[in-house]
């Protein structure tokens, strides 16, 4: 029963933040915030969970999506044709290893922070999904500090 009341609490929080951020538009962010929503509502308790590693990995994966998208520009202009014809293969694989390197090295380790890197490059880094995926893992954040008292680490 904690298991069935824990994820019917998971999915009201959830229903609540896809309706304040109205995201059922971009997929990008559906996914990476509900791959971060079984994280901190199955592992409440674990540091794993904390706003640290949720908001800080969407933070460095939104700085690694910005800097290979900025790279990626380069390459579409580059006389090497290689480079030119897969500019956004080459930063797509680029944006999820370096915002692996980075949160390790921040210690903000988030895995669906470099899924969230990955398509924000794929699609040409629009800065309003970047703003709203930030605006959303905060909100999911909060709201399971807010629970964190009621829930159990279900893993």
């Amino acid at each position: 029963m904690r298991y069935l009341g824990q994820s019917l609490l998971m999915v009201g929080s959830f229903m609540l933040i896809l309706t304040f951020l109205d995201l059922l538009s971009d997929a990008v962010i559906v996914a990476s915030l509900g791959a971060s929503g079984f994280i901190a509502f199955s592992e409440p308790q674990r540091p794993r969970s904390a706003p640290r590693f949720l908001v800080g990995g969407y933070l460095t994966g939104i700085v690694a999506a910005f800097a290979c998208h900025l790279v990626s520009l380069l390459f579409e202009g580059s006389s090497l044709l290689f480079l030119s014809q897969n500019s956004m293969e080459i930063s797509g694989a680029m944006a999820v290893g370096f915002s692996m390197f980075l949160m390790v090295v921040l210690n903000t380790e988030h895995p669906p922070a470099s899924a969230l890197a990955l398509g924000l490059v794929l699609d040409s880094f629009p800065w309003n999904t970047a703003l709203i995926a930030l605006a959303g893992i905060s909100l999911l954040s909060l709201v399971k500090q807010l629970l964190k008292p009621y829930l159990i680490d279900l893993l």
